[in-house]
């Protein structure tokens, strides 16, 4: 095999994003297609990511009081019609269980979409008193979504994610709560996975079925798409009413207590992959990778080099997520490929030469420069690295959005830019859903979010030219 023969198996980013991706899921062992139409299975360097993610984020929310808890798959279908706007929301959506043992069931079972409607049940029997309050919980499971068109994590029909579902006595206190989970995905996007996010509320159209208002981050992909990568959701008492959530207050009175709900999923390593990734495969931020460094002996077959090489993996294993390739079977090269696919943020290459000279070459992912490290100052270099190639990776999104961000006055303005560069807009809007239904209608677009950092763009509505005292974001979404 040539060496670049692996490399050739991928579409190339610029002529086919989407298949590019699907490319990459495969190729860098993600996931893959299951005999279940519509759901993957996630392989384990797929997992390993999930599972980094999901470590970094629980300690955060447990660091502000957040408690792990499990609840059914199966909802009977009289909890999901008991907040109606809720039920419209999902319905779609919704796969139901009307059989089992044999036997058609009395009451159909829903298959978790998302789990409000049992969490609520729960809090109405557990709930006496103020002194109760808050209930902070939160479950890592799987939901099912019976969507139409699906992509690898993107959009499968069964994911992992997690969901917080809290009630509070007082609606400053869930509203501090919703943007206390909402910081910590900025956190998770940002300081974890290297993406740059846009920050704000969703328009009534776009929020989640059931809330008073929704919260959202959104990624930038590589084709200047928008991702939504995680939401925060406060709800009021629409739940709690509709559920006959009770508790006696201060005063000795029965109140209704406040709610919130928030979540982020496996939808997150397909941003990764879509916000990072480039034509030589997977490209981890150093934070996330199940490997932060790989070492590749060359000259295996001489004298020293594989038990040099193994001497440097057993000294750093223990400081840093490590691996070492020792297959004979395949060239350098090939190697080389392979963990660029997988997109390891840094290779270690030593031979005899190297091991001559008390040295050896990184050679970094994100750029592909080559460094000669003396083997004394390895360790501490690797960290250096690691750190510089965070930053990079952020920055080059970051300069992405800023790029592909532009500005538009009216609508023919912006059917203009969205027709020959696709990106995110800043535009002003009046508030009409009618107006962001004739921009879908139009250009594919949708409001993306009301970003928390406004600005006057001028005083008209971008599609029907009356007045507008909001800047909204739009974009076309996967």
């Amino acid at each position: 095999m040539k060496e670049n023969d692996f490399v050739k198996e991928i579409t190339n980013i610029d002529e086919d994003f989407a298949r590019w991706y699907t490319d990459i899921v495969i190729k860098a062992e993600l996931a893959d297609y299951t005999d279940t139409k519509g759901c993957i299975a996630i392989r384990p360097y797929g997992y390993a990511i999930w599972e980094n993610i999901q470590n970094y984020a629980d300690k955060l929310f447990k660091k502000t009081g957040v408690k792990n808890t499990y609840f059914p798959v199966l909802i009977p279908e009289s909890l999901l019609e008991k907040e109606k706007d809720h039920v419209e929301g999902f319905a779609p959506e919704v796969a139901w269980v009307t059989e089992a043992g044999g036997e058609k069931l009395e009451e159909k079972l829903c298959i978790r979409p998302t789990s409000e409607t049992i969490f609520t049940t729960m809090y109405a029997k557990w709930l006496n008193s103020w002194r109760d309050l808050p209930f902070v919980y939160n479950q890592w499971c799987s939901v099912l979504r019976w969507e139409k068109e699906t992509r690898p994590f993107l959009r499968s029909r069964e994911f992992l994610w997690q969901e917080g579902h809290t009630i509070h006595e007082t609606e400053q206190e869930a509203r501090e709560r919703t943007l206390k989970m909402f910081d910590i995905y900025v956190d998770v996007a940002e300081n974890f996975l290297a993406m740059p996010v846009i920050r704000g509320r969703k328009t009534e159209t776009e929020k989640f079925a059931g809330a008073d208002e929704t919260y959202t981050i959104e990624v930038m992909t590589y084709d200047g798409k928008a991702l939504q990568s995680g939401t925060s959701h406060y709800f009021g008492q629409n739940f709690t009413k509709a559920f006959d959530v009770t508790y006696q207050n201060r005063e000795g009175k029965k109140e209704y207590p406040y709610q919130t709900s928030w979540g982020i999923s496996t939808r997150l390593i397909g941003a990764i992959i879509m916000a990072h990734g480039d034509n030589r495969g997977l490209k981890l931020p150093p934070k996330v990778a199940p490997i932060q460094a790989v070492i590749v002996p060359i000259a295996i077959h001489k004298e020293n080099v594989k038990e040099k090489a193994q001497e440097l993996y057993n000294m750093l294993k223990d400081k840093y997520r490590m691996e070492i390739d020792l297959r004979e079977q395949v060239s350098p090269g090939y190697k080389f490929n392979y963990w660029e696919m997988k997109g390891v943020p840094i290779r270690i290459e030593i031979g005899p030469r190297d091991i001559e000279n008390g040295e050896c070459i990184i050679v970094r992912r994100d750029t592909s420069e080559k460094i000669t490290v003396s083997l004394n100052e390895l360790e501490n270099k690797i960290k250096e690295l690691l750190d510089k190639i965070h930053i990079n990776m952020f920055n080059t999104c970051k300069k992405r959005m800023e790029d592909k961000t532009m500005v538009a006055h009216n609508l023919d303005e912006f059917q203009e830019i969205m027709s020959k560069e696709q990106g995110f807009i800043k535009a002003m809007w009046c508030g009409s859903s009618e107006c962001e239904a004739k921009i879908k209608e139009l250009t594919y677009a949708t409001s993306r979010c009301i970003p928390f950092e406004q600005e006057h763009i001028s005083d008209t509505c971008v599609c029907c030219g009356k007045k507008a005292d909001k800047m909204v974001i739009w974009g076309r979404q996967y």
